[in-house]
């Protein structure tokens, strides 16, 4: 037995060493793409030395004698810290994601490579400007200087992820990065999806419910669109809905409710309490691990520049110099229009025009799948663009038999100057400068706040489509694209754009709400990303004189819900304190319980409170018991609260509050008995997960930030150390805005919000800050792959200074690039 026992304790004595071991050797070739950020380099492709000072936050401080050598350090700092994360988002830009993931990814290529991003970035690099075209191919030479680095002196592959995924990095190109900009488009648009679900609810529903369900945001109301089977005949109403498969995270395709938002406000010296103007800039877009951005200084000819970039991007998007600030916020403008286009009976290849029968612009497309037969798919253009499948954003529930869908939008151009604009912007003077600049910009379409010296202003920059007034939908549904008055007549001047500058008022905000009430086609769009954020920053800036930087970055840090200030009123009204005490255990007691907790609620979303986790759980179920009867599966479209459809029922405006009858059932249910049912199944569901004692639930146990590696952070014990999770705060109508997830088991995780944050001042333009959502490196091994994440949940920041003195003191590391002889 002592000789069993001995050999048992050799036998795990020696697992625990080779595991012991196994972690070392990992250990080790892990940490090999660490870059050491004291190592100084002898590399082609400058002219003369570079200097990347990384402050105490690991910032980097870019000085070179040339622009172009600043812009190489940028390629070559983001390559260093975040080669992975950029080259996902070139392949996922040149629909190629299924070398690396196999056919996963496979649908998300077919469609990206029917968009064709790629090809037409290529062709946008001809249409830059000079300055710009050698700034894209001096940052290009950085990233390829980094890449060469990895492969000469064995760095691991560069990030830890190319163990696991082995393909070859390929020489970074200009195309690359307007690709990637390009790619941000993608991701900030959502008006399709929009048309297309407008279009399945008008086959179901009259004309007044729609109007309830997708309501207009407040201001001038829009005439009555004719039912979508009169626009397009031959859509059956009852056709079964094609569900996409479950989104997968590496997908760039946004559901509408996560189609982009932001918020940004600025004020006037008058209005600011140093007497220089202010601005601060939250936006918002989807949560990974690492944050999509990457803070970095720029010294260049023109001065000084300091903000958020994106790995790939050779610009300063969100930021400031010494004489101007700019934010950026969704501008919801509609620049997506979906067309039936009527297929020739005779022959397939045609479509209808307003002229007769046209050929599809057509050619295949090869693409090859890691560990299966390559796939061959064909792309067919019409005049209108590129032609959809059926099986993407349902377009397959609303296309007659004989026809296919094709989309035009407006940043499918090879004449695409939007970088060139990135780029002059960050020499920038003033604000009227940077007004003229955003002429050049055609997508994304985006509010760009400005601060200079003197005022504020808020300029639409993107390109503007002009439609005809006699559209059939106004673009607000798919509409047949062989008649004249539906297809785009061009762009609309830039001087149409809307602008905001030096307000009376001192103030200028926007959280996606809507900007101006102009009538068709001027109109920018009739979905707007919000209604209810804009209340709370009206409160919050009308109850001060004067603003400091300090109010600035407690509004951004607001957690006030306006929305449910306004909806527990309404849906609560006959149901609080009403009725017997009733016995302990009962489900009556415990919705009673709930009520008095409510009752005594300010509606402020703190991540320690019970109450925003009731209220969430209640009228998320409340919406899902209005609709559900009414649209079956649709309503599993609508995976977020809808306070104006809440507010109109609830309020009885049209006669919404008929949503409250349950049709199949034979009694008349009233608007106070749904609220009461769905509160208890609310209830119900939150004691099961939370326990039964609703004064120990917190919202942020069910509100955490999901901070996850797009690849990596789905794999088992690997989850652990690459995803960051943390309890936060806020929801999908606070300034604060931590957007929920909406479905799935954990439907309240939040999973979309600030990224970056800035607040500018320029009384002291070095007193400002900002801060991101992670940290700087893409390394899950760096001590600085979640430092600044920490400071981002609490709500703190770090400095932004241009001083090069202070990035020198307790720099993490200067490296200094020396060119080699020739």
């Amino acid at each position: 037995m002592f000789l069993v026992f001995r050999w048992m304790m050799r036998l795990i004595t020696g697992l625990v060493v080779l595991s012991l071991l196994a972690g070392v050797i990992l250990y080790y070739f892990l940490s090999r793409s660490l870059p050491d950020y004291d190592e100084d380099f002898t590399i082609a492709g400058i002219s003369a030395p570079v200097e990347i000072v990384r402050n105490n936050d690991n910032v980097p401080h870019l000085f070179g004698e040339t622009d172009a050598d600043v812009f190489f350090a940028l390629g070559f700092a983001h390559a260093q810290d975040r080669l992975w994360q950029m080259t996902l988002l070139r392949r996922t830009a040149q629909g190629r994601l299924s070398e690396m993931f196999g056919t996963r990814t496979l649908r998300i290529d077919e469609l990206m490579r029917r968009y064709d991003l790629y090809g037409l970035a290529q062709q946008s690099v001809a249409v830059q400007d000079a300055p710009t075209r050698a700034a894209l191919e001096a940052y290009a030479r950085g990233v390829n200087a980094w890449i060469t680095e990895v492969n000469r002196e064995a760095r691991g592959r560069g990030a830890p992820e190319f163990f696991l995924f082995s393909n070859e990095i390929a020489a970074w190109q200009p195309a690359d990065s307007i690709a990637i900009l390009k790619l941000m488009a993608l991701q900030l648009s959502g008006q399709l999806e929009n048309e297309v679900l407008r279009a399945r609810i008008s086959l179901v529903l009259p004309e007044a419910r729609v109007r309830d369900i997708l309501p207009d945001a407040p201001g001038t109301g829009v005439t009555a669109l004719p039912e979508y089977s009169r626009l397009v005949p031959g859509v059956n109403p009852g056709l079964a809905p094609i569900r996409q498969a479950a989104a997968d995270v590496l997908s760039p395709f946004p559901t509408r409710e996560l189609a982009g938002a932001s918020n940004a406000w600025a004020a006037v010296p008058a209005r600011s309490a140093a007497g220089g103007t202010l601005l601060a800039n939250d936006p918002h877009l989807g949560f990974t691990a690492p944050t999509v951005w990457y803070l970095a200084r720029l010294e260049l000819s023109s001065g000084g520049v300091i903000g958020g970039t994106i790995p790939g991007i050779p610009a300063v998007l969100v930021g400031r110099s010494e004489a101007l600030g700019w934010g950026l916020t969704s501008s919801y403008l509609d620049d997506q229009d979906l067309f039936i286009e009527e297929v020739n009976p005779e022959n397939p290849e045609q479509y209808r025009t307003p002229d007769g029968w046209k050929d599809f612009v057509t050619r295949r497309s090869i693409i090859t799948v890691k560990d299966a037969a390559p796939v061959t798919i064909t792309l067919r253009w019409t005049d209108n663009g590129p032609v959809l499948p059926g099986s993407h954003y349902d377009i397959g529930s609303i296309t007659p038999p004989g026809h296919v869908a094709a989309l035009s939008w407006t940043a499918l151009t090879g004449a695409d100057t939007s970088m060139t604009a990135v780029i002059r912007m960050m020499g920038a003077k003033t604000t009227a400068e940077a007004i003229e600049m955003g002429r050049l910009v055609v997508a994304p379409a985006q509010n760009v706040m400005l601060a200079d010296a003197g005022g504020v202003a808020m300029q639409l920059m993107g390109a503007m489509p002009a439609r005809d007034p006699a559209h059939q939908s106004r673009g607000r549904m798919p509409v047949p694209g062989w008649l004249p008055e539906n297809r785009w007549q061009g762009m609309l001047p830039y001087e149409d754009n809307p602008r905001v500058v030096n307000p009376a008022s001192g103030l200028i905000g926007n959280t996606n709400n809507k900007t101006v009430d102009r009538p068709f086609p001027l109109h920018v769009s009739y979905t707007w990303g919000d209604t209810q954020r804009i209340q709370r920053w009206l409160t919050l800036m009308q109850a001060r004189e004067v603003h400091t930087r300090e109010s600035f970055i407690e509004a951004q840090l607001d957690t006030v819900s306006f929305t449910a200030r306004s909806l527990l009123p309404l849906i609560g009204a006959d149901l609080w304190f009403t009725g017997e005490p009733a016995p302990d255990g009962t489900p009556e007691r415990l919705r009673q319980r709930a009520l008095e907790i409510l009752a005594a609620w300010n509606g402020e979303m703190s991540e320690h409170l019970p109450e925003p986790l009731i209220y969430q759980a209640w009228v998320r179920a409340l919406q899902d018991r209005l609709i559900r009867d009414d649209l079956g599966p649709l309503a599993d479209t609508f995976t977020h609260v809808e306070p104006l459809l809440i507010e109109r029922v609830y309020r009885n405006v049209d006669g919404a509050s008929i949503w409250c009858d349950v049709v199949q059932s034979a009694v008349v249910e009233s608007c106070t008995d749904l609220a009461r049912i769905a509160l208890d199944e609310a209830l119900l569901t939150l004691t099961e997960t939370y326990g039964p004692n609703p004064e120990s639930w917190r919202w942020g146990d069910a509100h955490q930030a999901t901070h996850d590696h797009t690849v990596l952070g789905n794999l088992p014990v690997l989850r652990y150390f690459v995803n960051i999770r943390q309890s936060t705060s806020g929801d999908d109508h606070t300034l604060l805005r931590g957007k929920t997830k909406g479905e799935g088991p954990d439907p309240f995780l939040n999973v979309h919000g600030a990224g970056f944050r800035g607040v500018y001042d320029f009384a002291d333009p070095d007193s400002s800050v900002f801060i991101t959502s992670t940290g700087q490196s893409g390394h899950p091994l760096s001590r600085f792959y979640d430092d600044l994440g920490v400071l981002w949940r609490r709500g703190e920041y770090v400095p932004m200074s241009l001083d090069p003195e202070l990035a020198r003191a307790a720099a993490v590391g200067v490296t200094v690039l020396t060119p080699a002889a020739e």
